[in-house]
């Protein structure tokens, strides 16, 4: 009796109003054969950098309100947000980044981006998706109409947001200080995801480990004397010294951090002197920092600055001549998923899109890292950021053979398949979103 008491009471979430899994994938694929799959065509051949995607807002925005959302612009610079109401029920964000990076792409598609833009600081750059972005964007569109199509299967409040400067790490906050909860409604749940390159096309995966480290980025503006390149001993050397807080550095994560706790100090940009027989009086240092907890960032960025300030006093730089060390940008917490919803998801999507769709957990070889936690660290919200794959089964077979090597995110090589990339992350999004609204 108490067996048979359980499976009536589990029924109705069985039995909810939702498309089969069959019929879900097989109007998802005719929406990307009508209209996602030239949508795709036009975000990836017109890219633009964080903060300026003004024309990729307007198009977003145009598809969004098409399919019978309220839509609000420049939220955040240019963000945009989509609402729908749809009767009682939980407040659901889906978010998708916008932004393209400054590069050439170098992919041999035929519709590889010529795109040129003028960025923050008015210099003319290429311009690609060389991250996925428009896989992204472009799901977040396919979802819309899947979801407005499909109101009969859900009941609730679907806010979708297409946020500006992921690559900058600074779209979510300039979001968040514009208000956005305030204006459209603090969600119950949030969702995002990610294409991959590594991860065979038509795969779901969602970690219960943290998929993306925090970020900070901090800038060491070191002083100097300047001097001719022929006397030195009048100079106090700013690229000498920067040369030894650079070595220096490498001992904080090696030595100082446990082996198995994950940190990362890497020197990304070195900028000093203007001429070969010039000593110069400054140099300038830029680093990104990678940690997974507040411990481990608290050590790293104390480390940094002793390094730096240490340095100089043993060269012979007085306290008024110490390095300045600052950190620059927007900082960005780890994203950290929820175990309970990762695990609610994960069934949803072995229910309805087949064992054969949910991916396995990968080892991960980088520090990556994302500003979506902006959304849900402060306030704290329930979310999952999941990756879908984005590669062919059998590259992905004969990268792991050592026969191909993929090209990886940011590579000016980087490339996917469109189409089942953009499907599946339809599919699983819908899928997500009618499983946490769905009708009582």
């Amino acid at each position: 009796m108490k067996r048979l008491l359980t499976a009536l009471l589990a029924a109705p979430l069985l039995a909810a109003p939702q498309l089969q899994a069959s019929e879900l994938s097989k109007a998802v694929a005719r929406d990307y054969d009508a209209h996602l799959g030239a949508l795709f065509d036009h975000f990836h051949r017109n890219p633009e950098l964080s903060f300026l995607e003004t024309k990729t807002a307007a198009r977003l925005a145009q598809e969004l309100r098409a399919a019978g959302f309220e839509v609000t612009e420049g939220v955040g610079g240019t963000g945009v947000v989509a609402i729908l109401k749809n009767g009682p029920g939980p407040l659901v964000m889906m978010r998708a980044d916008m932004d393209g990076l400054p590069m050439l792409e170098k992919s041999g598609l035929p519709n590889a981006s010529t795109a040129t833009q003028k960025d923050m600081e008015g210099n003319v750059v290429p311009v690609a998706h060389s991250c996925g972005h428009d896989v992204h964007i472009t799901s977040l569109v396919g979802t819309a109409r899947r979801m407005a199509q499909d109101r009969k299967a859900w009941s609730g409040t679907l806010m979708l947001v297409g946020q500006p400067a992921e690559e900058r790490i600074g779209g979510a906050l300039a979001m968040m200080k514009d208000g956005l909860y305030q204006r459209f409604g603090k969600p119950d749940y949030a969702l995002a995801f990610h294409v991959k390159a590594d991860m065979a096309a038509g795969k779901v995966h969602a970690s219960e480990v943290s998929p993306y480290s925090g970020a900070d980025t901090v800038e060491i503006l070191i002083k100097g004397v300047g001097a001719h390149g022929a006397q030195p001993h009048r100079s106090k050397d700013p690229i000498v010294l920067g040369s030894l807080i650079v070595v220096g550095l490498q001992t904080i994560v090696s030595r100082e951090l446990g082996p198995r706790e994950p940190g990362l100090i890497t020197v990304g940009s070195f900028h000093g002197g203007t001429k070969a027989n010039i000593i110069g009086d400054n140099a300038r240092l830029q680093l990104t920092v990678r940690s997974e907890s507040a411990a481990t960032r608290k050590l790293l960025l104390d480390g940094i600055r002793r390094m730096a300030e240490n340095t100089a006093r043993a060269v012979g730089m007085r306290e008024d001549e110490l390095p300045e060390v600052k950190l620059v940008d927007n900082p960005t917490p780890p994203v950290l998923n929820n175990v309970e919803l990762v695990r609610r998801l994960r069934a949803a999507w072995t229910r309805d899109m087949g064992r054969e769709a949910i991916g396995e957990e990968e080892f991960r070889e980088g520090m990556g890292s994302e500003d979506f936690p902006q959304f849900v660290s402060d306030p704290l919200i329930p979310s999952v950021y999941f990756t879908v794959g984005g590669t062919a089964r059998e590259d992905i077979a004969a990268s792991k053979a050592g026969k191909l090597t993929l090209p990886t995110h940011h590579s000016p090589l980087f490339k996917i398949l469109p189409a089942p990339a953009v499907t599946t992350g339809v599919e699983a999004t819908v899928v997500a979103l009618q499983d946490l609204m769905r009708k009582k």
